[in-house]
């Protein structure tokens, strides 16, 4: 049944994304990649309201916690569970082990997504 939760939370959120997307396109372009921003700020914000509704207050079990963190969270947007798991840090007396997650993950992405761009346009 968790697998199901998961993979049920995945395909919704995938598709929202992907509505999203194709929403805020013809509005703004290639000038600003609001569809990508709309989704991280929604699903950091919708995560936050999650966390404490189904992990602190243990208002839903959990194969929602499965369906709605994991899968519909994780397919709109993986930014949301990078927001969340750096808050807890903070909030469990980790600051520096935050800012050092947030500057790592922040960096180490920027140049794998570089580094593969450029190595990918020149060897595929």
């Amino acid at each position: 049944m968790q697998w199901i939760a998961i993979a049920l939370g995945g395909a919704i959120g995938a598709v929202l994304r992907h509505l999203i997307a194709i929403w805020s396109f013809p509005v703004f372009e290639n000038r600003l990649p609001l569809g990508t921003f709309i989704v991280n700020l929604t699903g950091s914000l919708l995560i936050g309201v999650a966390y404490v509704a189904i992990v602190e207050r243990g208002m839903f079990g959990h194969e929602w916690r499965l369906l709605i963190m994991t899968g519909l969270f994780g397919a709109l947007t993986t930014f949301s569970t990078f927001s969340l798991e750096t808050v807890l840090l903070w909030h469990n007396g980790q600051p520096l082990t935050a800012l050092t997650y947030i500057a790592v993950s922040l960096l180490a992405c920027l140049a794998a997504t570089a580094a593969t761009i450029s190595l990918g346009m020149k060897y595929l």
